[in-house]
């Protein structure tokens, strides 16, 4: 089972994305913050959803220490905000695509689907 982690500081958006990623059949794991993200990346995940505004280590931060350990790590940025210069430099540093909220979930689903070949 490939193993998903969720980083967002939203409640709502974490069960939504939660929700739909079970039913493909991902084990799942949520995080509301900086340190519990990395706490999960320990762990050893396929693919990340992270939030570029989390309170506390922002998303780009979290970006650069996952892509440090982890290069090959699958990593979509999620934002509200549609910052083009903090987009960029999440691509920058290896995320491998953003989506701005709100987002289709169902195009987040087949984004992850097809990055895992699932």
């Amino acid at each position: 089972m490939k193993r998903l982690l969720i980083v967002d500081d939203q409640p709502g958006i974490r069960l939504l994305l939660n929700e739909v990623l079970k039913k493909e059949g991902y084990g799942t794991y949520l995080a509301a913050n900086g340190m519990e993200a990395l706490k999960y990346a320990e762990e050893g995940m396929d693919c990340v959803l992270l939030d570029m505004k989390i309170p506390g280590m922002d998303g780009i931060e979290i970006l650069k220490r996952l892509k440090e350990k982890w290069p090959q790590l699958p990593v979509f940025m999620m934002t509200a905000y549609g910052e083009l210069d903090v987009v960029q430099e999440a691509l920058d540093l290896g995320a491998i695509r953003y989506f701005t909220k709100p987002f289709d979930i169902f195009e987040v689903r087949d984004e992850v689907n097809k990055t895992l070949k699932v």
